[in-house]
This record gives structure tokens, C-alpha cells and sequence, in this order.
């Protein structure tokens, strides 16, 4: 599906980028981390498996946070998160390749890779544990599905609506991944999960991404059924650690 015609200004300049953002020049071959089985291992645990976003800046948020990644990350980790996303986008958002190859060094937890990729060759532009893909914006969700778990990543394939989510499930995804914030306007409902989550099957790993902001957020979007939480500004505005501790104890 391809509905980039649609969506907010900001968006469409990001995407306009990411068309012209070259691929890596060799093909990866990852030995991915499980995000699955982090976030189980953190239910097992009592803690509310936590996605948790480095995201120096974003078209949606004001302020820079210019704080080492990889210690940022780390204090992530110390407060509970089950994974980390990194941000590798660097026009909109302030990520790069590289931001993702030292944090992923420098913990043991799965790395999401997020960005806006459009084609097979920007899969081998750095290697992480999972990769996020935007089922609204692939031409070829199946062929990028099927592309990036060859070389061993896993998948985390956004949706939006329950259309999107029989696209993402038909594809293969390993995680699905339901966006609560509506590229189209820009707005954030947490009723987008609770709407849509419903269409996911048994047994296919759901998380809830955007808008969560307090432990109310949190056990709300649990209780309608999220495996795991994607939270970036929540976390990374103050302190790391706290603020991530905060949510998986909510």
C-alpha cells in the first residue's frame, strides 16, 4: 500500500528523503535478538515490556536532547526497558546508522531499527535486531517482509487500520505494530489501538506505538491487549531512567 498522497506535510517531506536515501553496498546477514521474547521475558518478570525510544528530536516534539545515545540507552536498559528503538532518520528526526551501531554494541537487549524504508537496499545500511516497516508507505510490503527476515532481521511492520493489519499479518510480520498517531493529521488517539487491535490474531505479538504518555497510558493500552509499549518523548524528556521505571512498573 502506498497512501503517501494523503498524509501531513511534515510526513511528506520525510518521505521525500527517504526515496532518495541510498542503501548499504553489501548485503547483511544479522543474528537478530528476539523482540518477542524480550517482551515475554518482561511479562514473566512483572514488568511492563517497554519499547523504549533514543529519539534525539522529531517533527512532533520541540527541544534537542544531545546526551550521549549510548548512555542514554543504557540507562534505558537499568530502568526496565525489554528493547530499545533507535532512530535512524537524520534529516527529521536527528538518528544515524551509527547512532544504531553503538547502542546496539553497547547493550544486550533487542534493537529496533526505526526509519522510513522504501526499498530492499536500505536493509543493508546498518545491521540491527528488528527493523520497522510502514505497511501505508511500502509499495511491496510482502517482498520487504520477505527481504529483511533473509537476512535475519525480524519485523516490526506499523499499521494504522484493520485492513492494514491483514496486509502485515498476510506478509509475515514477526511483531505487528498498531500507530495510535494518525499520519494523515498528525493527531494521536489512544482509541486507534483499542479500535484495531482487536483485528490481530491470537498469538501474533501486537505492540502499542504513540501517545503513550503516563502509567494510566500504559495499563490502558495493556488491558486492550498490547504484548508491548513504543514510547519515545514520555521517556526522553527528563530523566531516562526514572521515566522509563516509571512505565514498566505502571
Amino acid at each position: 500500500m502506498n497512501d503517501s498522497a494523503r498524509v501531513a506535510p511534515a510526513v511528506q517531506s520525510i518521505l521525500a528523503a527517504a526515496r532518495e536515501r541510498p542503501g548499504g553496498e553489501e548485503r547483511l546477514s544479522v543474528s537478530a535478538r528476539s523482540l518477542p521474547d524480550a517482551l515475554a521475558a518482561a511479562e514473566a518478570d512483572g514488568r511492563v515490556p517497554l519499547v523504549a525510544e533514543v529519539k534525539p528530536t522529531s517533527p512532533t516534539t520541540q527541544g534537542e536532547r544531545t546526551d550521549d545515545p549510548v548512555a542514554l540507552a543504557r540507562s534505558m536498559v537499568a530502568g526496565g526497558a525489554a528493547a530499545l528503538s533507535v532512530l535512524t532518520e537524520p534529516e527529521h528526526f536527528g538518528g544515524s546508522p551509527e547512532t544504531l551501531r553503538r547502542v546496539r554494541r553497547g547493550v544486550d537487549v533487542p534493537v529496533l531499527r526505526k526509519d522510513f524504508l522504501l526499498h530492499e537496499a536500505q536493509l543493508d545500511v546498518v545491521e540491527a535486531d528488528v527493523v520497522l516497516l510502514i505497511a501505508r508507505f511500502t509499495e511491496d510490503l510482502d517482498g520487504l517482509v520477505a527481504a529483511a527476515q533473509a537476512r535475519g532481521f525480524q519485523t516490526l511492520v506499523e499499521v494504522h487500520t484493520r485492513a492494514e493489519v491483514a496486509d502485515a499479518v498476510a506478509a509475515g510480520a514477526d511483531v505487528v505494530g498498531v500507530n495510535n498517531r494518525d499520519l494523515v493529521q498528525l493527531t494521536v488517539d489512544l482509541g486507534t489501538f483499542e479500535r484495531v487491535a482487536p483485528a490481530v490474531p491470537d498469538g501474533q505479538p501486537v505492540i502499542a506505538e504513540s501517545g503513550v504518555l503516563t502509567p494510566a497510558d500504559a495499563r490502558r493500552m495493556r488491558e486492550a491487549g498490547a504484548d508491548g509499549l513504543l514510547v519515545g518523548t514520555a521517556i526522553m524528556d527528563g530523566d531516562v531512567e526514572a521515566n522509563t521505571r516509571r512505565l514498566v512498573n505502571a
